[in-house]
């Protein structure tokens, strides 16, 4: 069989054929002359594909006219990753999303959400002026380390390892998170005391977790049926699951929908276009997105419409049918909760949807990621999208921003994230975190308090703690966490 490759990207198009159109399409070069193959990859992958690669003096298309020069070029730097970085364009402020892997056989792995990891999410946050940290247990997947450990949503540890979390050390402790075991302290809170309750060691394993999380209808908040659900990442094997969920909420009947995007930093895009169909029915076939390539790829631009049928994928990303999508007629606004991990795809959802119906963003600035990027592999007959032609001595792959993306009103100006509408911290309610589907949750109670026609006002969970302050967790979280991707074989059909 086939392997099935993937793009990463903020957004898909159907229809389009690709189409080389540059010095890229000669055979695999050989490496007379310089000694650094990766980096001639990346080099030419990056002159072709990069979003920015005008602003980038050493990505001129004219630094490989001379090949002594270029050859020196190339050999100036021994590491493929300092080379590849060294090409972005104001990397961290313009550029905060390129990146290459050393093994893009497990990138794909994770592109279906299969990884080593606890099952769980934690947020950080300072509670004391001495700089005391504790970690919240945010989301626990089912039938993971964590949920077999007996670790639940709103559980509170303050230490790894035996490490006690201070601002000082918070780097250097949470690293442990990074390895394949670690033993975390639970403590309880009561009265501005922390009490230790236990002690867990839990060991990663390879697991692939279901984004449906939780799903739930209001029976009458205000006279109507709200349906709410938790969804967690944009993956095209869950799309009949995602599927079946809307499945239950039309046989329900319900008027409203909160979506809880908190979690979701992305995933298939083509999986995001299906979720946007499902929740407006009435959207018809009309334009979802549009995006756009580089001046050498300005084939590729185009635009991607809402659907009435999806595509159903295996573990493996292998196509195993359609089903017509079960899309909500009912729906006049869509209720949002997110978070600053709420990224790319989701964004899209909100984006995307706006030219359609009001979209209330509840909940806490989502992370702002406007732009796409593509799995380039070092294969140069292909103009780098094949990853069954790639060169077999290495396998590197890179994700270079190669587009930008827009709705159907042209609008893309969300790099900052959307601000939300009703804004609701959930970490300052770090020692009262309620279960998903919790109506005194206070992100979910902020959004059906809102159906109810209840000014919504943001108050701080009651606290004898001198400072509550949430902490940057992205070190935490993995690269594929905000990335999106569709079919590789589209950019080869």
């Amino acid at each position: 069989m086939k392997k099935i490759g993937y793009i990463l990207a903020a957004f898909l198009v159907f229809g389009f054929t690709f189409i080389s159109c540059n010095k890229n399409d000669d055979p695999t070069p050989t490496t007379s002359g310089f000694d650094k193959p990766i980096n001639d990859f990346i080099w030419k992958g990056m002159n072709s594909w990069y979003n920015w690669q005008p602003n980038v003096p050493d990505l001129a298309n004219t630094k490989d006219d001379d090949q002594n020069a270029y050859n020196t070029f190339l050999n100036g730097t021994a590491n493929p990753e300092d080379f590849f970085y060294s090409l972005l364009f104001e990397e961290g402020t313009i550029d905060r999303f390129s990146w290459i892997v050393d093994d893009f056989e497990a990138l794909n792995r994770q592109f279906q959400g299969i990884s080593k990891t606890f099952g769980f999410r934690l947020q950080a946050v300072k509670i004391s002026t001495s700089g005391d940290i504790i970690f919240y247990v945010r989301y626990v997947a089912p039938n993971s380390p964590a949920e077999i450990a007996g670790i639940k949503r709103g559980d509170i540890i303050n230490a790894l390892d035996g490490v006690i979390l201070t601002e000082s050390n918070y780097n250097a402790t949470s690293g442990k998170l990074s390895n394949e075991t670690v033993t975390l302290s639970f403590v309880s809170e009561s009265g501005g005391i922390l009490t230790p309750v236990e002690d867990k060691t839990i060991t990663a394993v390879q697991l692939s977790e279901d984004p449906v999380h939780f799903q739930k209808v209001f029976n009458d908040i205000n006279g109507k049926k709200v349906g709410y659900l938790v969804y967690n990442g944009f993956r095209s094997s869950y799309n009949d699951e995602l599927n079946t969920a809307f499945a239950f909420f039309k046989n329900e009947g319900i008027d409203e929908l909160v979506l809880d995007l908190r979690l979701n930093g992305g995933g298939s895009v083509e999986t995001s276009a299906y979720l946007a169909s499902m929740i407006d029915a009435v959207a018809g076939t009309e334009i979802f997105a549009k995006l756009t390539f580089n001046a050498k790829h300005t084939n590729q631009s185009g635009s991607y419409t809402f659907k009435n049928t999806l595509n159903v994928y295996d573990a493996n990303g292998t196509k195993t049918g359609e089903q017509a999508i079960n899309r909500l007629t009912n729906i006049n606004q869509l209720y949002v909760l997110t978070s600053g991990s709420t990224a790319s795809a989701s964004e899209m959802i909100i984006n995307g949807l706006k030219p359609f119906m009001p979209v209330k963003v509840i909940g806490t600035t989502t992370y702002g990621k406007n732009v796409g990027s593509i799995t380039l592999y070092d294969s140069p007959s292909s103009d780098f999208t094949d990853e069954d032609s790639a060169n077999s001595a290495h396998l590197y792959a890179m994700q270079p921003i190669v587009f930008q993306i827009f709705n159907k009103d042209g609008e893309s100006d969300y790099t900052n994230g959307f601000t939300p509408d009703i804004e609701v911290k959930e970490f300052q309610y770090w020692n009262a975190i309620l279960p998903f589907g919790d109506e005194n949750e206070v992100v979910l109670k902020a959004a059906l308090d809102d159906i109810r026609g209840i000014s919504a006002k943001q108050e701080k969970a009651s606290s004898k703690f001198s400072e509550i302050k949430e902490i940057e967790v992205s070190k935490l979280e993995k690269r594929f966490d905000k990335e999106m991707y569709i079919n590789n074989e589209f950019f080869n059909q």
